[in-house]
């Protein structure tokens, strides 16, 4: 196992990602923000809380459940429990930024994008991950933000870890 951000990382790696999206969004009139369910939810969370403290607005913000959007929900012998999602807005011609903690295949991202149609028609849709796997790729999809940029083998497992929920913040690269 190797630390690829440790607590004091994180946390200048999520104040770079904050300050990424206000440079690119200024007043954030036309932006939403979503987080994918459920591990994308966590760093969604953090990523708002720094923008209110910062820009001292109010933006938009839900939380996206993809369960039965998945290319993979009605195989093998898993139960997909869902989780929920909250978006109390329209996205009609709104700017979307997707966060979500790992891209590793796309097909989570691409999932989410069939699930946001649902909600309206975005202007456009931007994506930031914590942690871009980018040469496991298995779909044209790329983010727009990026906290890490990882090299892996397919064998390899990247963790977040978020005082949240497992009391403790790092993220770890598992062979």
């Amino acid at each position: 196992m190797k630390t690829l951000l440790d607590t004091k990382q994180l946390d200048i790696t999520l104040q770079r990602l904050t300050h990424q999206l206000i440079e690119n969004h200024t007043r954030f009139e036309d932006t939403v923000l979503i987080g994918i369910q459920p591990r994308g939810v966590l760093l969604s969370d953090r990523i708002a809380t720094l923008l209110k403290g910062i820009t001292k607005q109010n933006i938009p913000y839900g939380k996206l459940d993809i369960t039965f959007y998945r290319d993979d929900v009605h195989q093998g012998n898993d139960m997909h429990v869902p989780s929920q999602t909250d978006i109390p807005f329209s996205i009609e011609d709104k700017n979307v930024v997707l966060v979500d903690d790992v891209l590793h295949t796309g097909r989570t991202i691409r999932s989410a994008m069939d699930a946001l149609i649902d909600y309206g028609r975005p202007k456009s849709v931007e994506l930031l991950v914590l942690i871009d796997r980018r040469f496991s790729r298995e779909l044209p999809i790329q983010p727009d933000y990026v906290g890490q940029t990882v090299d892996t083998i397919i064998t390899q497992k990247v963790k977040v870890y978020w005082k949240e929920k497992d009391k403790k913040d790092e993220v770890v690269l598992i062979d």
